[in-house]
């Protein structure tokens, strides 16, 4: 590959690894560019397909009823589940928390796709920190909806931190930061049927939705997977 195609943003060490942030046109289609992100040269994601990510957006809100929305999105990445919330107009406010201050960073110095239009919207703020640690603590505030697409899966996480979130006792922590009515939703690129059991120990209603969509640069489907669980309100 010659180097007009290919382009490193950025290649930093971070406290989870080595994460690169790069761009590249596609031999097979050429004029398409793509920007991705990798840790410790796995790839991460990709501004390529990113149907899943915008799903955890558009499938949590349309289970929603309300207005004024404010939505708590974790983990950054290349901006697509924000992009995709704001996008609603039924939405107030949105801010997502990043754990690794580079990948806030790539956005703030306009590296990603996405870095002007996010930046530009008022009702959208970012902020370092662990949403893992947030949701773990007491509720300083409520959220209509938290969407979390941080680690891999349930089973397979970023961190060992992390793991209590996918718990019954985690999710009933998590469920403290809803407002009445609210929302988690988690994306996951695998099944994991014991963190569906924990949620159906936790809401009254969990859905487990797939978005399938064909990779055509491997020529085969690919499957991720949404979670999705609240409580029913009652009828007063």
């Amino acid at each position: 590959m010659s180097p007009s195609n290919f382009e490193i943003l950025a290649y930093e060490t971070t406290a989870l690894g080595q994460l690169c942030l790069r761009r590249r046109e596609l031999l097979s289609r050429p004029g398409t560019v793509i920007t991705e992100i990798t840790l410790d040269h796995e790839l991460l994601m990709s501004s390529y397909i990113t149907d899943s990510e915008r799903a955890l957006a558009k499938e949590a809100l349309a289970r929603h009823t309300g207005h004024d929305l404010s939505v708590l999105v974790g983990g950054l990445g290349l901006g697509y589940t924000a992009h995709a919330v704001l996008q609603s107009e039924r939405v107030r406010r949105v801010e997502v928390v990043e754990l690794l201050p580079e990948v806030v960073g790539f956005l703030r110095d306009g590296l990603v796709p996405l870095s002007e239009e996010l930046s530009a919207d008022p009702r959208f703020v970012v902020r370092e920190g662990d949403v893992y640690a947030r949701l773990r603590g007491s509720a300083q505030e409520r959220w209509d909806l938290v969407l979390i697409d941080v680690d891999h899966s349930p089973d397979d996480h970023l961190g060992t931190a992390n793991e209590s979130f996918y718990t019954e006792s985690g999710l009933t922590r998590a469920k403290q930061h809803l407002s009445r009515g609210g929302i988690l939703a988690v994306w996951s690129y695998a099944e994991s049927s014991p963190f569906v059991d924990a949620l159906r120990a936790t809401f009254s209603t969990v859905a487990t939705v797939p978005v399938t969509v064909m990779n055509d640069l491997v020529d085969e489907e690919q499957t991720d997977w949404l979670f999705i669980a609240h409580d029913e309100l009652s009828v007063e």
